[in-house]
């Protein structure tokens, strides 16, 4: 069993690397659509950082996308829901904030007409 440091120091080392995860993601899709870019991080984070009670009387949280693995593969969906509940919501929750994000912050400007000539270097 853990004792509550060992717990502290695995739930920030696993939040601190989830967090580099999700910025290594921004960064590698940088050049794409930004509101595809928000939607992939913010699901990303959704999944990693949802955290979930592993089993009936436990009073630490774990992970709950590996709540839900294990739940499943031992138990079948119905040992997995109070898990996967969670972090349907958040994934939910994750797509919305994406696409106001989308709307809002990352919206594109009115197309500049390109009616002008191309500008041709002077001949000498």
């Amino acid at each position: 069993m853990l004792s509550e440091s060992s717990y502290l120091t695995a739930m920030y080392t696993y939040i601190g690397a989830a967090l580099a995860m999700m910025a290594c993601l921004g960064w590698w899709f940088r050049r794409w659509d930004p509101g595809l870019v928000a939607l992939m991080v913010l699901l990303a984070g959704a999944l990693l950082l949802t955290p979930a009670y592993p089993r009936d009387g436990v009073d630490t949280f774990a992970p709950a996308l590996i709540v839900a693995v294990f739940q499943y593969v031992n138990e079948g969906v119905v040992g997995a829901r109070h898990a996967i509940r969670p972090l349907g919501f958040t994934c939910l929750v994750a797509v919305v904030l994406a696409l106001l994000l989308r709307l809002t912050l990352f919206r594109k400007g009115p197309k500049q007409r390109s009616s002008s000539p191309a500008k041709t270097p002077a001949k000498a």
